[in-house]
């Protein structure tokens, strides 16, 4: 992933452009969300979600972005992301990331969530929330003139004071009128490319990927984007766009029939 070298700061035309492609954004995962369930193939999500995009003049991000075939990244139990949606029906006990990305008017909104299909393991239901709750410590571990690191300190220590691992390899990112660019977000205390303070105006993703074992992955060389725990241990994501203004970090992706703050799975 290429990143732009230098963060944009966003006045508050450009932060309403960003209001309204996450707000949509959201409003495409509330609509997906009633799909989700045992028997559902990925690639049934993927229509509806390409369909619900073009439908309201917008367009699919992932689509065709730098080759990747599908309009939604859709991870199954150990794949970790980018899994390609296909298929095979989601069975009762799995777990799903849906991963989903829409630009509105050149602007992105980006998100993800990992669902419970059915009756799953009380491991794997375990895994989901302290991976939602660790995303909402990131978020409340930031403020203006804050540093990035601060993020990824506060996901590390609770998630592995929880007994979880925290990939190393996949981080947040900025986002604006390009899909990836700076600030980078590591989901772990990396000193040197968490030294980048955070300013109001400026907008990124926060997105931790917690594993069950080990928080080492291995890339599909077949499809060039699946990305696995090695050990093939279960994995989590979840997902939010944070525009940070002069009064803290605003949550632009949050939903109306999702998971709030302080959900219980």
């Amino acid at each position: 992933m290429v990143l732009n070298k230098k963060p944009p700061i966003y006045n508050e035309r450009d932060r309403q452009s960003l209001r309204t492609a996450a707000k949509f954004n959201a409003q495409l995962m509330d609509h997906l969300r009633q799909y989700v369930e045992p028997g559902v193939t990925t690639n049934d999500l993927d229509r509806l979600a390409n369909e619900y995009t073009l439908s309201h003049g917008h367009t699919p991000a992932c689509l065709g972005y730098r080759g990747y075939p599908k309009t939604i990244c859709t991870s199954v139990n150990d794949v970790v992301c980018h899994g390609i949606p296909n298929d095979i029906p989601l069975q009762d006990g799995d777990i799903v990331n849906v991963d989903i990305t829409t630009i509105v008017d050149g602007w992105h909104g980006d998100q993800s969530e990992t669902f419970l299909i059915g009756e799953v393991s009380s491991e794997a239901k375990a895994l989901v929330q302290t991976t939602f709750d660790s995303l909402w410590k990131g978020i409340h571990a930031i403020k203006p003139g804050g540093r990035v690191v601060d993020i990824g300190r506060a996901i590390y220590h609770f998630a592995r004071a929880k007994g979880y691992e925290i990939v190393r390899e996949y981080q947040g990112h900025g986002i604006g009128r390009a899909f990836h660019q700076e600030p980078g977000v590591p989901h772990f205390p990396d000193a040197k490319l968490g030294r980048q303070i955070i300013k109001p105006g400026m907008c990124f993703t926060i997105e931790p990927m917690l594993n069950i074992g080990g928080y080492r992955t291995s890339l599909d060389r077949t499809d060039g984007w699946t990305v696995r725990t090695v050990d093939g241990g279960l994995s989590a994501q979840f997902e939010h766009t944070i525009l940070m203004t002069q009064d803290g970090p605003e949550v632009l992706t949050v939903t109306e029939s999702g998971p709030q703050e302080g959900h219980i799975f």
